[in-house]
């Protein structure tokens, strides 16, 4: 389902984050106060904006209340990060998701209103290890502790087979979200969409799933 999210803060992390959402299919509205940054992402993202995120009149300008999901991925700033999770909470967004620099910083933005706070460094490490013991994981975010959205290369035994046949929710309870082709994506497969050699699956799944998947 195409969603429409907003990202507040275009450093590393938050152009990465836009470019992924973007290639997904989604709505994506970029924010940050710096023209350079706003000038980097605006060929792949729905709507680039320069402006100061600080400034409540400005969000509301922006429709910002309209988005369903809005991210705070704002870099060192953190009395920044703190001040817009607190608005966009009083604005009654959704969902917001915060970025943190720490422990700390977390516990702080979870109080004022964040539904999900990410540690990127500790999240990066976590993927580095998924990724080490497993060939055919690309990329892994934990989506809650239970939960986890991972990019995997097409295991051998998937090859040559559609959705249907695999059946991969009822036997690992897992969904596929996506499926990576050549320089295109698409978006929620159906049952007949057979899968490929080269074919990147993105999957939505348990965490004890990812141990019960076959490697090539």
């Amino acid at each position: 389902m195409r969603k429409q999210v907003a990202i507040i803060g275009l450093g590393r992390f938050g152009a990465s984050v836009a470019r992924t959402l973007s290639e997904l299919g989604h709505d994506v509205l970029a924010i940050d106060s710096s023209e350079l940054v706003v000038q980097d992402v605006v060929n792949y993202v729905t709507h680039a904006v320069q402006a100061d995120a600080r400034e409540e009149e400005t969000l509301r300008s922006l429709g910002i209340r309209n988005f369903e999901i809005v991210i705070v991925a704002i870099g060192n700033d953190i009395e920044a990060s703190i001040l817009i999770t607190l608005m966009l909470k009083e604005m009654d967004i959704k969902f917001i998701v915060a970025k943190a620099m720490n422990s700390l910083h977390g516990k702080v933005l979870k109080k004022v209103g964040a539904d999900k706070v990410i540690f990127p460094e500790k999240d990066m490490g976590v993927r580095l290890a998924r990724s080490l013991i497993s060939s055919n994981i690309m990329d892994y975010i934990e989506l809650t502790p239970e939960d986890s959205l991972i990019e995997i290369i097409t295991p051998s035994p998937f090859i040559n087979k559609n959705l249907g046949e695999l059946n991969l929710r009822a036997k690992y309870g897992i969904s596929v979200m996506a499926i990576k082709r050549d320089n295109s994506i698409i978006v929620a497969p159906g049952a007949d969409t057979r899968l490929e050699k080269k074919d990147v699956l993105i999957l939505v799944c348990n965490n004890e799933a990812l141990d019960k998947l076959p490697s090539n």
